[in-house]
């Protein structure tokens, strides 16, 4: 299969937006990601593609997205690398929540009043780098701090770094799901890797709607960074699935989009308490009534 590459350096918020529009096509690239480059310290957009990229559609996204014209380069490139692990090689650790996120590529990790993780790039999101992400940990410790958790549910794992933060917290069973298997399968490989494997239960399901997400109801923690979109059309399931007085914890929302999901979610009788701004994206902290 020939691949090709299209890029352009961008804002960081900039870049994450346009990754988030194109993946929310399926008919634009095979894969897409952001990413800064370590020795300009320049944010950049890339999207891998099959054959040569619809350039008038990239430009036209990009418009619609960011407000203005966009230049992309593209260049052809080898069909065996693993350009969304490539692109997020190298990438330096972030702390959110007590959390500390790193890359087996770090030689030095604390060892104190830190939760470690251990999440190298692979093809699926969640490195801890995004603003969804940060803000998902930050809302999990808040949780945890206040609250007693016994049945954890996580929506749209992706690399299972939500998953694996809550199961090392708690040392609960935590049920995860993600519509993509490739992220299924990183995720359960990243569980073992942080020494929470048998905790982990991640399937491959759109949404909720597997029989082991079913069996293992009512949840009283649920967490889902995905986009905003998809969050308002699984509410009534979430709805469903959530205990009274659960803790809904939802991102991958941009902060014009966060009345949307809040009204979607308020017709299932989950109201907000807590929201949590990072850039250009809110995490929303809702409770089930």
């Amino acid at each position: 299969m020939t691949l090709s590459q299209i890029s352009t350096p961008l804002t960081k918020d900039q870049a994450y937006a346009l990754v988030d529009a194109v993946m929310e096509r399926d008919d634009l690239a095979l894969t897409a990601s952001a990413h800064e480059d370590i020795e300009t310290g320049e944010w950049v957009f890339e999207a891998t593609t099959e054959m040569l990229p619809d350039l008038t559609a990239f430009e036209e996204l990009a418009r619609t997205t960011l407000g203005g014209a966009v230049e992309f380069s593209i260049s052809p490139v080898d069909a065996d690398t693993n350009w969304v692990a490539k692109s997020l090689e190298g990438l330096k650790p972030v702390t959110a929540g007590g959390f500390y996120v790193y890359g087996s590529h770090e030689d030095t990790i604390p060892t104190g009043g830190v939760t470690p993780i251990r999440i190298d790039a692979a093809q699926a999101f969640g490195t801890g780098h995004h603003e969804t992400t940060t803000g998902c940990l930050e809302a999990i410790n808040l949780t945890l701090k206040t609250r007693r958790v016994e049945r954890p549910l996580d929506v749209g794992t992706g690399t299972g770094v939500l998953a694996i933060a809550i199961a090392k917290r708690t040392r609960l069973p935590v049920i995860a799901s993600d519509i993509d298997p490739v992220a299924t399968e990183t995720a359960i490989e990243n569980a073992h890797d942080n020494g929470v494997g048998l905790l982990v239960k991640a399937v491959t399901a759109p949404g909720l709607n597997h029989p082991l997400i079913r069996r293992a109801q009512p949840y009283d923690l649920i967490v889902a960074n995905i986009l905003a979109a998809p969050l308002a059309a699984i509410a009534p399931a979430l709805g469903r699935a959530a205990s009274r007085h659960a803790t809904i914890i939802l991102s991958g929302i941009l902060i014009s989009q966060a009345s949307k999901v809040i009204s979607a979610y308020a017709s299932q009788r989950m109201v907000l308490r807590k929201r949590l701004e990072r850039g250009e994206w809110v995490t929303l902290m809702l409770e089930k009534l």
